[in-house]
């Protein structure tokens, strides 16, 4: 079983209204599935009754706020690179594994998601702006990541069989994407790894 991490857009009033109930957040994570709290809540520890179902407030979703980013397993290898430690690192750019909001304690995957306004996320896309591919290559340093057991340990293969910086400059485009076209529809974020 592999760990990924997924980026979603959600609107500041949304952002509100799932730190307020933080329930809501599975609405957000899988907007597609309208019985996805029921679904939770089969699994839960508690089981579910009708009598214990949640009274959430609703959630309209737009389209944008649907839209989803993954960074397949190359997300610890892209904060590592952005930040050259395992789990720390300065805000915004410790974004993809301590920045932002937690939403309670709903546990959406691994830990509860994180959310970013459209303020913190402005924020962050200024400090990715001036990132680029040689300065990320002047961070990559496969023995430290081994040794600092950033995931997925693939870190020191040999390039010609496997491109691991390669793999990380891609999902590092895909993420500095997403965030660009977050900033342009004033929307915030929503990070989970899963």
């Amino acid at each position: 079983m592999s760990v990924a991490l997924e980026l979603g857009m959600l609107s500041d009033d949304n952002i509100k209204k799932v730190l307020g109930t933080p329930l809501l957040i599975w609405r957000v994570v899988s907007p597609d599935n309208p019985n996805i709290l029921r679904d939770v809540m089969s699994l839960s520890a508690e089981g579910w009754s009708a009598k214990r179902e949640p009274e959430l407030p609703p959630l309209e979703l737009t389209g944008i706020e649907k839209t989803r980013c993954g960074l397949d397993k190359a997300w610890h290898g892209v904060h590592y690179l952005l930040t050259k430690t395992p789990w720390e690192g300065n805000p915004p750019l410790n974004v993809l594994i301590s920045g932002g909001t937690p939403v309670g304690d709903v546990d959406v995957g691994y830990g509860p998601a994180r959310v970013l306004t459209s303020t913190e996320v402005l924020s962050l896309n200024r400090s990715l702006e001036p990132i680029d591919h040689n300065y990320l290559r002047t961070r990559f340093d496969p023995e430290d990541m081994m040794a600092k057991e950033i995931y997925p340990r693939i870190w020191d293969r040999a390039p010609a069989e496997d491109d691991t910086l390669g793999y990380c400059l891609q999902y590092f485009d895909v993420f500095k994407d997403f965030v660009r076209k977050a900033v342009t529809n004033n929307m915030g974020l929503v990070v989970r790894i899963c």
